[in-house]
């Protein structure tokens, strides 16, 4: 797996927490350098975190699947993918009615943003990829992307929060496809 697989996957899974950084900064949450830190800095840890601890859990099971691991990589990201796409795709709206940059509600929040980086690191495991250079490229443009989301969301409120979880989710189907095509096709 290239870098730039890694770039796409880590822009996937960053559609979260940014489309959430971007209703913190649109609800009037993100207002000074403390709030906008926390959440980049949380939702950048937690999604570098998520994806060694499913790693960890795959690399076990490693040697028992690999006759058919394109495929479990596959359905973890089509099924990952499908989830933000609906997710993107529901019409109620949550506003947030605590501050999102603290306490258990910033824990909570970065918890359910990564759960997706999870199934990754498990592909990852079963496609026998060192974790550590993929999970860095993750938590970095997470931290990135919810920083510029953020940026977005003061100034143009909520408009993109949902389109980009949908946007996320097909660069997920798209990355778990290329996987099945480059098994039967290279």
């Amino acid at each position: 797996m290239g870098t730039l697989d890694i770039i796409v996957i880590a822009v996937g899974l960053a559609m979260d927490a940014a489309a959430v950084s971007l209703a913190a900064a649109a609800s009037g949450f993100a207002k000074d350098g403390r709030a906008i830190f926390r959440l980049a800095f949380h939702f950048g840890l937690f999604q570098f975190i998520m994806p060694v601890i499913g790693w960890f859990l795959g690399v076990g099971f490693v040697s028992y699947l690999k006759a058919f691991d394109h495929w479990i990589a596959f359905g973890l990201l089509v099924f990952v993918g499908g989830r933000m796409i609906l997710s993107g795709m529901d019409s109620s709206e949550n506003p947030l009615k605590n501050d999102p940059s603290r306490g258990m509600t910033m824990v909570m929040l970065s918890i359910a943003t990564s759960i997706d980086a999870l199934a990754i690191g498990l592909s990852l495991a079963m496609l026998e990829v060192n974790i550590w250079y993929p999970s860095v490229i993750i938590g970095i443009i997470t931290g990135c992307l919810s920083l510029l989301a953020i940026g977005i969301g003061k100034r143009l409120g909520v408009l993109f929060g949902k389109r980009m979880e949908i946007v996320g989710g097909l660069i997920l189907i798209f990355i778990g496809s290329r996987i099945v095509f480059l098994e039967f096709f290279a």
